[in-house]
């Protein structure tokens, strides 16, 4: 509940509309700024200016529900996120959608949802729910859903999808902004793509796309997250276009939401030079006015949502306010632990090694060279996963065969990567092998799995692989480990996505098993969130649906070899 009796802060007020610092108070009651003074007798050094916003962000992605995820985020600033809920959409469809709206409204921090607009973001996978174009209209006609998020199906946009189309118009007739995602979409297409809706992207992984993203009329979105980080990138858009600028995580697991949100972007920003008032409209004013967000922006008449800061060199959070409640303070969150309740959709059964075994038997085309022993050599379409990014490689590499079955070769890093599907009890297992991941002994394993969330894993051996997914199965959704006698896993109980434990356990879970995969050989930054993004077929170029091994340059099926 909003605070009702007046009430002051001193300190260096800073100012986003008229980019000047000045001493002063900030004066609120009843949830609302009613006065902002400039008194040059003020000597607090401390700087008051307005909250953080998260412009893109999955909250299903921390492994936390949103009332959980906001007693973290608030430490560091953070009063508003625009989320996607599409992670728990394509498990439960409207009715996640509608529970996430519920659970972020037990919490003060301002949670502004979206209706999914790609449920499931392919016809090419099995989800555990679709959101046809009547489903995403009734959502958007919701008062509490504040915009269509991001449209993933770019070559439908770009072949005139009916079903997209009328999702966008609806959105357009309500006045509710169209979110875009568009990885690698540069000239034409990027035009033609910005012309059917899309306002924002960010998606992207280098400077010339943004810059022609930008040309065509896009808001440009700059993401560091746990897997994906184009802050290095796109860093010199906030001197070129400071005003079409906003900062993401998209994707953040516990881990490092422990440690910093979107003040992490803020503090890298100000060290590049940047001009600091830009960077904080970035962080703040560009989002509230794009999004229309009912946000405040340290005025007179706006909701007291701001922030305390010791300084620009640092630039520390020490408290943060949320409709003049004191939400943190001193790195401590001041909200309640609150239980949250475990809907999911989880049908998946226990798997043997067997299931896992990718024969060579079938007709397969060869290369005219010979391996060793005189067999020739089987060529495989390889998956290459890349750090820090969501985009991957299409390899091609002699495969190891072994009793006439393709098989690891830990060597070279040439690792089995599968699917399991978790709405069909006994469906086949996908089966593909990927670089990159650096395991040499053992497999990880997750329920998170954008975006359907079927089971991926990545292992040695197809012991290791049944294994790590049956743990995760055993759980009914969870993180997984398992290699060299030991194993972990982290349950996901809510959706096979979040846990119903409290932030800071998860985050020391999430540490443990993260560490198990690294001491296993992974030199990912973010292991388990390379490997949900391994299943998301719209995301260039290979990747593994549960019904197998997909090119998104192709937008089609490739076999294991060929």
């Amino acid at each position: 509940m909003a605070a009702t009796k007046r009430q002051q802060l001193a300190g260096q007020i800073v100012d986003l509309h008229a980019r000047r610092v000045f001493p002063g108070r900030v004066e609120w009651a009843a949830g609302r700024i009613t006065a902002v003074h400039e008194d040059p007798t003020v000597r607090a050094k401390q700087l008051i200016l307005p909250g953080l916003v998260d412009a893109h962000i999955h909250i299903e992605s921390s492994l936390l529900p949103p009332a959980e995820f906001a007693r973290l985020a608030v430490v560091h600033g953070t009063v508003a996120t625009v989320s996607d809920p599409h992670e728990i959409a394509n498990v439960l469809g409207a009715r996640g959608v509608a529970w996430m709206i519920a659970d972020g409204k037990r919490a003060p921090l301002k949670f502004n949802f979206g209706a999914p607009s790609c449920v499931p973001a392919t016809a090419f996978e099995t989800a555990g729910a679709a959101l046809d174009a009547n489903a995403v209209s009734r959502l958007l006609a919701r008062p509490d859903v504040k915009y269509l998020a991001e449209v993933m199906n770019f070559p439908g946009v770009l072949g005139g999808d009916p079903a997209l189309r009328t999702m966008m118009d609806v959105a357009r007739k309500l006045d509710k902004p169209v979110d875009g995602h568009a990885p690698g979409l540069r000239g034409a297409q990027a035009r033609a793509y910005a012309a059917a809706g899309p306002a924002t992207d960010h998606e992207c992984f280098t400077l010339e796309e943004a810059r022609d993203k930008l040309a065509a009329g896009m808001k440009i979105l700059i993401r560091e997250g746990s897997a994906a980080r184009n802050f290095a990138a796109l860093a010199s858009l906030l001197k070129t276009h400071p005003g079409r600028v906003m900062f993401c995580c998209d994707d953040l697991h516990p881990d490092l939401l422990v440690g910093g949100h979107i003040d992490r972007h803020v503090r890298r920003a100000l060290a590049t030079g940047a001009d600091r008032f830009d960077v904080l409209r970035c962080a703040s004013v560009n989002p509230v006015e794009h999004y229309a967000l009912d946000v405040g922006l340290l005025r007179a008449g706006d909701p007291a949502d701001f922030i305390v800061v010791d300084g620009w060199k640092n630039f520390r959070v020490q408290r943060t306010y949320l409709r003049g409640d004191l939400a943190a303070a001193n790195g401590r969150t001041r909200l309640p632990r609150l239980r949250a309740a475990t809907p999911n959709k989880f049908r998946a059964k226990p798997r043997a090694a067997a299931d896992f075994i990718c024969r060579a038997g079938i007709p397969i085309p060869v290369t005219q060279t010979k391996a060793e022993h005189g067999n020739p050599t089987r060529q495989l379409n390889v998956i290459e996963a890349l750090n820090g990014q969501l985009v991957t490689r299409h390899l091609r590499e002699p495969a190891r065969v072994v009793a006439g079955c393709f098989v690891p070769d830990v060597k070279r890093d040439l690792l089995k990567i599968v699917v399991v599907n978790r709405y069909v009890p006994r469906a086949p297992v996908a089966v593909g092998f990927v670089k990159g991941f650096g395991l040499k002994a053992g497999a990880i394993a997750s329920s998170v799995a954008h975006d359907s969330h079927n089971i991926v894993a990545v292992g040695c051996d197809d012991v290791s692989l049944a294994a790590a997914v049956n743990r995760v199965i055993r759980h009914r959704g969870g993180l997984s480990v398992v290699g060299r006698g030991r194993s972990a896993v982290l349950p996901l109980p809510i959706a096979g996505l979040m846990s119903d434990r409290d932030g800071r356990t998860v985050a020391r879970r999430y540490t443990g098993i993260d560490r198990r995969a690294k001491q296993l050989g992974s030199a990912l930054d973010a292991p388990f969130m390379t490997l949900s993004f391994m299943a998301l077929l719209v995301i260039p170029d290979l990747k593994l649906s549960d019904r197998g091994l997909f090119s998104a340059a192709k937008w089609g099926f490739v076999p294991v070899a060929g």
